[in-house]
């Protein structure tokens, strides 16, 4: 993600996206927003399609519109596709328990959701579509912060954690489009950046390797900052590619982070409670 998303999140809608759009439209307004609304929380009642981040759209190319905006969703598709067969296979991912297996294979199958949900919006900006880019993007979010409970706090709280995100993930679908309000929507990312992080410092890991959690953070958290800047990202290379497809691009090093990960780790120590877990 670089969406309002990010590697996950929710798309965003440009100058040039709106520039075809009458005068009166919500989302030629809301577009026209000065960028320092993104970080505010006051009790606004914003519309659906509402950006958070200002961000620059390239040239069509090839008929395509918005066109890196939507290609820039393939280094997804690939790098989920990949890690959803190995998490289903298991013979090349170190995963030694039932909990990491639905987890990860959930991680993966978002991630291959967020390629098509992103490039799905992109091509046609509206309400309808901003929908299918930010429900795959928080249920990846959901499965990883999973994986990483399951790692660190045992099978049982991991589930636990993921059956309780999900749940939120279908709260905040249903109040985004009764209230027109994403921003329950945006929270989700703060798990990679703020979450994952602080609860590493915190528990001691299981599995060996446990720096590309870090890692997979601090390129989320660059993600975030090439999004922030956007427009300034785009004219400082003349227009060539936006800060919001870098985004894309950048967010995409996260899965590929995270299946290095599970091809080389080692099991550390092995907990009593994962022992009486496992399958």
């Amino acid at each position: 993600m670089g969406r309002c998303h990010s590697l996950l999140g929710v798309s965003h809608v440009g100058h040039s996206q709106t520039s075809s759009l009458p005068q009166t439209s919500p989302l030629r307004r809301h577009a026209q927003f000065p960028r320092s609304y993104s970080v505010s929380f006051s009790p606004i009642n914003y519309h659906f399609n509402f950006c958070f981040f200002f961000f620059m759209i390239t040239v069509t190319v090839t008929g395509v519109p918005n066109t890196l905006n939507v290609i820039t969703n393939f280094p997804f598709l690939i790098v989920g596709v990949v890690g959803f067969i190995l998490s289903l296979q298991g013979c090349l991912f170190n995963i030694s328990l039932r909990g990491e297996v639905w987890g990860w294979t959930l991680f993966f199958a978002g991630i291959v959701g967020m390629s098509f949900g992103s490039a799905y919006y992109h091509l046609k900006p509206d309400d309808a579509r901003i929908m299918w880019d930010a429900l795959p993007m928080m249920i990846a979010y959901s499965s990883l912060l999973s994986c990483f409970m399951v790692e660190r706090l045992g099978q049982r709280i991991g589930l636990s954690c993921l059956f309780g995100l999900l749940l939120v993930v279908l709260l905040s679908m249903v109040y985004a489009r009764t209230f027109n309000d994403l921003r329950l929507c945006m929270l989700f990312q703060l798990i990679p950046c703020i979450v994952i992080p602080g609860l590493a410092f915190l528990y001691p890991a299981k599995y060996t390797h446990s720096k590309y959690w870090l890692w997979a953070a601090g390129v989320c958290i660059l993600s975030k900052f090439e999004a922030a800047f956007d427009r300034k990202i785009y004219n400082a290379n003349r227009y060539f590619i936006s800060g919001h497809s870098l985004e894309h691009l950048c967010s995409a090093v996260v899965p590929v982070l995270l299946a290095i990960m599970l091809l080389y780790r080692n099991t550390r120590h092995q907990r009593l409670g994962d022992i009486k877990e496992r399958p």
